[in-house]
């Protein structure tokens, strides 16, 4: 019998550079190249698996293949990259034209060979398959298809954003874009979790993931996954995501959606908050009409049913970044980790008493209310993240 066990996943990573200094993700930090983002997860912040989705860079390819030679890197046999205690799962991130927008998903694919092969094929119907997030000019089912031909998987990405993301920007229904029993999840984004998402009924059947798409190292996982799998291999969280042989995501751990740099509607002009009012949204500051939609009101539009979770749902919880609290620097932040190991091992696995004694009262329990997500938050949206109310933590 087959023992399965539980495991921590940030599944949305960027690549700023390669070693050689090409641009992949021009957003990104130059510091974030493969081989830095396996030290990171591995080495600080304790994930045993990973999602680096700008793999199908012909560079970045050539850099794991030179690693494996090495025996730096080395290939699982069900498939992912393996460095230290961390499997690296290979995908890239596309944008696709939906219904009447373009919207962002995630691929993965098991092997070095078949993102080799994926990374061919995307350079016919791409600019600059060097390069993070380009449009690929294909219908959504044709990617699908490409991608259970290579026994990959598909998520949608960060779904409710107002740029390029399905319910944002592309399309009133995810069923009219793909097949759903044919796509592995979909990703919530950071101004989303489950209670928003599950007002829309098409979502129910499928699982969701947390991821942090991340731009810098501090970022992996800001939020994450902790998935009940055998082990840490493509095959094993692919099985996760479908839900096959007791195989599941078991927690989303990830920001209050309050956080969420697009959650609440913005003025495109004035940048404050607009409520709506008779059905529209005019700035009441100096009324301006056009807005950035935020994630809140945009699920009101949607909503088809109250909220409403299936058996299958992850548990999701709120847990605020080490880094977002106050008197939590990179010292500090060094100092926990030099006693206990792994940001996992701080968030997850540390007593108070234990937080007490390296760092003293005070923050330890600002960390303690982080991690059990009991903090009072300013809102965020149009393009400006949340932040924590100062008063918590007087």
């Amino acid at each position: 019998m087959t023992v399965l066990t539980n495991l921590f996943a940030d599944l949305h990573i960027h690549i700023g550079r390669t070693q050689t200094n090409k641009p992949v993700k021009i957003s990104a930090a130059q510091n974030l190249t493969f081989r830095n983002i396996l030290q990171e997860a591995s080495d600080r912040k304790g994930l045993q698996c990973i999602g680096i989705i700008d793999a199908q860079s012909p560079p970045v390819l050539e850099e794991i293949q030179e690693g494996i030679g090495s025996g730096i890197f080395r290939e699982h046999s069900d498939g992912g990259i393996i460095y230290g205690q961390t499997t690296c799962l290979l995908g890239a991130e596309l944008e696709l034209r939906g219904d009447h927008g373009l919207f962002h998903v995630l691929v993965y694919v098991p092997k070095l060979d078949q993102m080799k092969e994926l990374s061919l094929w995307l350079s016919g119907y791409m600019k600059n398959v060097q390069l993070s997030t380009q449009r690929l000019y294909v219908h959504p089912s044709v990617l699908l298809e490409k991608i259970k031909e290579l026994d990959g998987f598909l998520i949608p990405a960060h779904i409710f954003t107002p740029f390029k993301s399905v319910y944002g920007s592309a399309s009133y229904s995810l069923e009219s874009l793909f097949p759903l029993s044919d796509i592995a999840g979909v990703e919530l984004g950071l101004s989303a979790d489950t209670n928003v998402a599950d007002q829309i009924s098409e979502l129910q059947s499928l699982t969701f993931v947390s991821n942090s798409d991340a731009h810098s190292l501090p970022k992996i996982a800001r939020e994450y996954n902790e998935f009940h799998v055998a082990e840490a291999s493509f095959l094993e969280m692919k099985r996760a995501l479908f839900r096959i042989d007791q195989r599941k995501v078991m927690t989303n751990y990830g920001l209050s959606p309050k956080l969420g740099k697009y959650y609440q509607t913005i003025c495109d002009q004035c940048q404050q908050a607009i409520p709506m009012d008779k059905g529209k949204w005019i700035c009441p500051s100096c009324r301006h009409v056009q807005t950035v939609l935020g994630v809140a009101d945009r699920i009101a539009q949607l909503a088809d049913q109250s909220v409403q979770h299936p058996d299958h749902r992850p548990l999701y919880i709120h847990q605020i970044p080490l880094e977002f609290l106050p008197g939590v620097g990179k010292k500090t932040i060094d100092r926990l980790l030099s006693v206990f190991g792994t940001e996992m091992n701080i968030l997850h696995r540390a007593k108070l008493n234990d937080l007490q004694s390296v760092v003293g009262d005070r923050i330890a329990h600002y960390i303690d209310l982080s991690r059990k997500g009991m903090v009072d938050l300013v809102e965020g949206g149009g393009g400006t993240y949340g932040k924590l109310k100062q008063s918590v933590f007087r």
